[in-house]
């Protein structure tokens, strides 16, 4: 008896070390390949990225203290930070003067790096409240004050490159 749930012990954690595994896998070789086509996408929606600040205060320290956690929280760091972007330009994007399709070719790479980090953690794991309050402020302080206007979208656009360059940095050092 001791054997039979020995043997299915040691088939269910060597189950579960394939599918981290191939998490593993997929961070190394297809997260990068996905951020190089949506990074210039990014650029290729509109005009210059606009040189004002947000009101908002890049989270620099939560970076910084993310690239010394586990692995485990680093990919969920990385599942977070890109909801949150495909949460931010779920708003009214009337004003924003972007090209439409580049727009929808962002946001769809987005939506897959989304999918594909989403199938590697479980859905048990908490993200860092810090990052959650950094991107609310980003909605209500820039979106919603500005009216969702064009210059609100571009610094919008602005900070969601600043993030998605970090991610990079952050992706790389995991291997």
């Amino acid at each position: 008896m001791y054997t039979m749930q020995s043997w299915s012990c040691i088939f269910l954690i060597i189950c579960s070390m394939q599918s981290v595994c191939h998490c593993c896998d997929w961070i190394r070789h297809h997260y990068g390949h996905l951020s190089a086509e949506y990074l210039p996408l990014l650029d290729q929606m509109g005009g210059d990225i606009t040189k004002q600040n947000a009101p908002v205060l890049f989270p620099t320290s939560l970076y910084r203290h993310i690239d010394d956690a586990e692995f485990e929280d680093k990919v969920i760091f990385l599942k977070e930070t890109i909801y949150q972007i495909t949460k931010l330009f779920d708003g009214n994007m009337k004003s924003a003067t972007w090209d439409k399709k580049n727009l929808d070719d962002f946001l769809n790479i987005l939506e897959r790096q989304l999918e594909n980090l989403n199938s590697c953690v479980s859905p048990a794991m908490k993200p860092e409240r810090r990052l959650k309050r950094y991107f609310k402020k980003l909605n209500s302080k820039v979106l919603r004050k500005m009216n969702y206007s064009a210059q609100a979208w571009e610094l919008i656009g602005k900070e969601t490159k600043r993030n998605l360059q970090r991610l990079d940095i952050l992706a790389a050092q995991m291997y």
